[in-house]
């Protein structure tokens, strides 16, 4: 695991703190990001009402296919390199909650990680609660995974696969890899990018007890036993995972299960990166400011290195 007690935080990041406290000051987000979520259908469907997506504004257009393996049918949006075969293809799943967010709202970020790393980028669209919970979301994401193993050579001309998400898309991403390791279907995924997961929904850790509560589990995952690992994958079984890299914000209200996530998956025996940001609270990533920039470049960077790799 490479981070020590002197390097929790890149050094290169204090130049932009100042911006990212001025920018939280003048927004509200560190307040808005750790507020209650929904407590309602009713607030559910308004809040995905307002969901507005991000096109991006350059490159080979999005293509809509459907996944199919399983038993299942799961659309995927594919987002391709604008020049030669991919060096690999990444599958991302959206975060949102297990509520809201679609594929299309990530073809701006998902087109620039594309470019960058000369990959291509499968987003899937799965099933939201609270009309199809547990296990209908983890079960798509594993179909539409299952389907790139079975056919990204033939597609994309590479069998080198990598995985992420963002909060519950990060834990989705980990609980498809817990799902495939078993099945011996991990192997060809060269890495994992893990963005402020929700890796708990138990209540069992710092951040799992701030969202033990929220309706949004409750829709997710109803009556199920929510310290299982297919549900909070902070109690799996983590060995034998590709290597990972574990961001969150220094103000997030899941910081905390990121910290015991990295230190779980490294007792494991993996290979793990821990990377923090100051002054960032949950879902920086897309914020106008430097750090959030900085945060991007450095998930493309590890990305690239491990297609390279």
């Amino acid at each position: 695991m490479r981070v020590g007690l002197d390097s929790l935080i890149d050094e290169r990041l204090l130049a932009f703190v100042e911006e990212a406290r001025a920018y939280n000051a003048a927004t509200g987000a560190v307040e808005t990001m750790s507020a209650p979520g929904p407590g309602s259908i009713e607030e559910i469907r308004e809040m995905r009402a307002g969901l507005r997506d991000r096109p991006a504004d350059h490159g080979p257009e999005p293509v809509d296919a459907v996944a199919e393996a399983a038993g299942l049918r799961v659309p995927v949006r594919i987002l391709e390199p604008p020049g030669g075969e991919p060096r690999g293809v990444l599958i991302d799943i959206h975060g949102g909650g297990f509520f809201m967010g679609r594929a299309a709202r990530g073809d701006a970020r998902n087109r620039r990680i594309s470019d960058a790393c000369e990959i291509a980028v499968v987003s899937v669209e799965y099933r939201l609660a609270p009309e199809d919970p547990y296990p209908a979301g983890p079960d798509d994401c594993e179909a539409a995974a299952i389907w790139l193993v079975e056919h990204a050579e033939e597609r994309f001309g590479t069998s080198r696969l990598a995985i992420t998400g963002a909060s519950s898309g990060g834990n989705l991403a980990l609980v498809t890899l817990l799902r495939l390791r078993d099945k011996g279907l991990a192997r060809q995924f060269v890495g994992a990018p893990l963005v402020f997961g929700a890796f708990d929904l138990s209540g069992g850790t710092p951040g799992g007890r701030r969202m033990g509560e929220e309706y949004l589990v409750e829709a997710y995952a109803g009556a199920v036993d929510r310290a299982d690992p297919d549900v909070s994958p902070l109690f799996g079984d983590l060995r034998d995972l590709p290597p990972s890299l574990l961001v969150v914000g220094q103000e997030d209200i899941l910081f905390e299960d990121s910290l015991q996530m990295a230190m779980r998956l490294a007792a494991a025996g993996g290979e793990v990166d821990l990377a923090v940001y100051p002054e960032c609270p949950h879902g920086f990533l897309s914020y106008p400011t430097q750090m959030a920039a900085a945060a991007n470049e450095d998930i493309e960077a590890w990305l690239a290195e491990r297609f390279a790799g």
